[in-house]
């Protein structure tokens, strides 16, 4: 018995001061880039200055675990220490309570900071374009895609985001063909890549006569924004057509040719983009949406690489997976990746979303955790 508790503590030594080292050596990567980025020829080289400004960023939070767990850590040693000396039994008895609200402390801040230490996604942090198309379903997929939209613009608006509408297509009953919108915001990717996927939809269409329920869907798309330094576009490569705006759009639709039609000529890719009445901001939102259509061939093989790996995998980026089923009648949403069901569908199509979004973090980390361990 004896050994096995000597073993477990000499164990926890080991993964406490694994942690520390390896948290120390973050913490000096940190400290080099903020020495990097505060030479006055730190803006030479801009493609440099922005990747050090985004690692300096992303290490923070391990810096601030690391002094919070260091601080923990130094407590511990110093309530024992003075255990070993101090002979008054009411102060004692002081420094044991407060020793026991430390060491409770201990593992979940160990389990905070390895889930820091998993290797981050390197588009987490990028702002996200988002499209939405109606699948099968006729005029009530359209409608449900208009669904799909409000609840997203309504969540972006809680998080404080920017949303930025680039093309839509309407139905003829409402909601939307197809949509798409920028969502400008910190770690806007990170968050909204887990609603990439098919959204199903179980209740009576307002086209129904006979009260039926129907099935209907809507595909959702989220892609990481890519920047220019991400990818360098040839002019040579693009054929730039432009047309009457056919959408909302003011006074100006019909009358200009401000819509944008960009053709990438390599890949085949097209993108279009009505929504401003200015033809140059149409194009900066067309080029925009361009270049991470083409980003994102590349980041799907990335996607396809991890997924190899794993035996679960949330964020496979694959648009033809069903993840999410909105059932009127029961007013159940169940999200069929991690077998989650809220029974708050008003509020999820509301834009509360966020729960979702957590349950799938939390499903995501643990999948790599266990990855990280074998």
């Amino acid at each position: 018995m004896f050994n096995n508790i000597t073993f477990a503590a000499q164990k926890k030594k080991e993964i406490h001061y694994m942690l520390l080292e390896k948290l120390q050596s973050l913490y000096q990567r940190y400290q080099e880039i903020e020495s990097e980025m505060n030479e006055p020829t730190a803006m030479d080289d801009m493609k440099r200055y922005v990747k050090l400004n985004k690692d300096y960023k992303d290490l923070q939070p391990i810096v601030d675990a690391f002094k919070t767990y260091s601080d923990l850590l130094d407590n511990i040693n110093n309530a024992k220490e003075l255990l070993k000396t101090e002979k008054d039994e009411e102060f004692r008895s002081m420094i044991k309570e407060e020793l026991v609200q430390y060491q409770d402390k201990v593992e979940p801040m160990e389990a905070e900071i390895r889930i820091l230490l998993l290797p981050k996604d390197p588009q987490d942090s990028k702002n996200a374009i988002v499209e939405i198309r109606a699948g099968t379903g006729g005029d009530e997929a359209s409608i449900f895609a208009g669904d799909l939209y409000r609840m997203y613009a309504k969540y972006c608006e809680t998080r404080g985001w920017k949303t930025e509408l680039v093309d839509l297509t309407e139905g003829t009953q409402g909601g939307f063909k197809e949509i798409i919108f920028n969502v400008i915001g910190e770690n806007a990717f990170g968050d909204l890549k887990y609603e990439s996927g098919v959204h199903r939809v179980q209740r009576v269409p307002k086209t129904e006569a006979q009260g039926r329920i129907h099935t209907s869907a809507a595909s959702v798309a989220i892609l990481p924004e890519a920047s220019e330094f991400d990818i360098e576009l040839k002019e040579s490569d693009i054929r730039k057509d432009t047309f009457c705006s056919s959408g909302p759009g003011g006074q100006s639709v019909n009358t200009t040719y401000s819509a944008i039609r960009l053709t990438h000529i390599p890949t085949g890719i097209v993108v279009s983009c009505q929504d401003q009445k200015s033809q140059l901001k149409n194009l900066a939102q067309a080029m925009k949406v361009l270049r991470s259509r083409i980003y994102e061939i590349e980041y799907q093989k990335y996607l396809d690489e991890i997924s190899k790996k794993r035996k679960t995998m949330v964020s496979t980026g694959d648009r033809s997976a069903k993840i999410r089923t909105y059932n009127w009648p029961q007013g159940r949403v169940t999200d069929h990746r991690i077998g989650f069901t809220s029974y708050n569908l008003q509020g999820i199509i509301g834009g509360d979303i966020q729960e979702l979004i957590d349950q799938l973090q939390v499903a995501e980390n643990a999948e790599r955790l266990k990855e990280d361990v074998s």
